[in-house]
């Protein structure tokens, strides 16, 4: 895989070569900076969510400083924070609803879960439902995290060639 530095607009850009294809991905925004096409969603949700996002995101951050960004937005909107590029290589995504927001780990199924916190019955994804930020500061959320990120490195099929990129799929 091969990438290149662009300007886009003005802003540093990276073109990354992926067998017959490729993506542009932009630096991700620091803690409190969000990608515009994320922002214009966000800005749809009550005031109440988009402040839980970005503490559940601060928090992502807080555990793993330089992991890429994969912004979608289809039944739920949804940051995926991945090792590389692809989805397969996220250790955790952040989905907001009309009422609650999921952290999820997308190996939840594979890790241990000594305290319980993890919900849901699928053959891999796990989450905690937060409504408010009760319990997100928690010892259990930052170790599960933690324990997410380990496990996807274990799992990464190659050296994490790009870092710190935001990959927006949201259509404008």
């Amino acid at each position: 895989m091969g990438t290149t530095d662009v300007s886009v607009d003005g802003a540093k850009a990276t073109i990354a070569v992926i067998g017959k294809g490729f993506i542009l991905s932009v630096p991700m925004m620091n803690t409190d900076e969000l990608h515009p096409d994320f922002e214009r969603c966000l800005s749809d949700y009550q005031p109440k969510l988009q402040h839980l996002y970005r503490d559940i995101r601060k928090l992502v951050l807080s555990v793993h400083e330089d992991p890429n960004e994969l912004l979608y937005n289809s039944h739920a909107l949804t940051c995926a924070f991945s090792l590389s590029e692809k989805l397969k290589d996220a250790f955790c995504h952040i989905a907001l609803y009309s009422k609650h927001i999921n952290l999820g780990f997308n190996s939840g199924a594979l890790l241990d879960d000594p305290s319980g916190i993890l919900k849901g019955t699928g053959a891999k994804v796990r989450h905690i439902p937060f409504r408010n930020g009760d319990g997100l500061e928690s010892a259990e959320v930052r170790s599960m995290l933690e324990r997410s990120v380990e496990f996807a490195q274990k799992q990464l099929d190659e050296t994490q060639h790009i870092k710190g990129q935001t990959f927006s799929k949201i259509k404008a």
